[in-house]
């Protein structure tokens, strides 16, 4: 079997089959890890959850932010449906079936035969692996359960920016969202910057890269994360990150899983928005 982690896709289908064609998947032999955002912005979001979804078996999605905005706002979140390109798929006639398969999504998927965990953003530095997954199956609970149109109405904002165990309700809630699938850069306390979305060395000052954040708890665990276009393809410090900005004219990388060293198989991209551009 091979393995492949594949980066932010938003939508951009043509894109992802030459991807698959290039690294010959066979969806009877091989794996594919989505570091989510598969949809929004691009110009075939529709056609992208279609084709992941009949992958079945074959592939393990993690949820990112637009992945998450696209289930707010088929629940109803009109407040926050601006700026999205979503409608072929609110609209598709398969509109139910494909966001109750996206909803039952994992948040972090981790394989102990490979030594690797998934996920869309980061992990605060205070976590341990083993409370990364925990906080991840407490909100997939929610999103799996009857209550999860409550908690995508609630789910915007920046608060509260620190955990606490003792945090409860939506509160905690949003914090865990936030950390799996926004963060960039925290203070060394641990405190999401949600606002910094530049390169290293853009950021405030008192800031780090989740990564690079002295004392990390997930320090000795391979890690591999898309989300950060502007970071692009990058290793090093046990993580690897794979969103190089298919949807804005850099590339859309695949991370061969199952060798070492890990080796990125890379397709450049035409682009479908201007970087800057929201």
């Amino acid at each position: 079997m091979t393995a492949y982690a594949i980066g932010d896709i938003q939508g951009c289908h043509a894109e992802l089959e030459r991807l698959l064609d290039r690294l010959d998947f066979d969806p009877a032999a091989d794996r594919l890890w989505f570091a989510g955002d598969l949809v929004n912005r691009g110009p075939e979001s529709l056609a992208v959850l279609r084709r992941v979804r009949a992958l079945g078996d074959s592939a393990i999605v993690v949820l990112g932010n637009h992945d998450l905005h696209l289930l707010a706002v088929a629940a109803g979140n009109a407040k926050h449906s601006k700026k999205s390109t979503l409608g072929a798929i609110l609209r598709a006639p398969d509109r139910d079936e494909l966001l109750d398969w996206l909803r039952r999504r994992p948040l972090l998927h981790h394989d102990p035969d490979l030594g690797l965990t998934l996920v869309h953003a980061g992990l605060p530095p205070q976590w341990d692996l083993a409370e990364a997954l925990a906080r991840a199956r407490e909100l997939e609970a929610v999103l799996r359960s009857d209550d999860y149109p409550e908690f995508l109405h609630a789910m915007y904002g920046n608060e509260p920016a620190r955990w606490s165990p003792d945090l409860s309700g939506l509160e905690r809630l949003r914090f865990i969202t936030n950390a799996l699938t926004r963060l960039r850069f925290c203070a060394r306390d641990g405190t999401l910057a949600l606002k910094e979305k530049g390169e290293i060395g853009s950021q405030s000052p008192g800031l780090w890269p989740w990564f690079q954040v002295p004392g990390r708890r997930t320090r000795a665990d391979r890690i591999v994360f898309g989300h950060w276009s502007a970071l692009g393809y990058w290793s090093g410090e046990n993580v690897w990150a794979i969103d190089s900005g298919c949807l804005w004219g850099g590339a859309l990388t695949a991370l061969r899983l199952d060798c070492e060293p890990l080796e990125p198989i890379q397709i450049d991209c035409a682009g479908y928005l201007q970087p800057g551009r929201d």
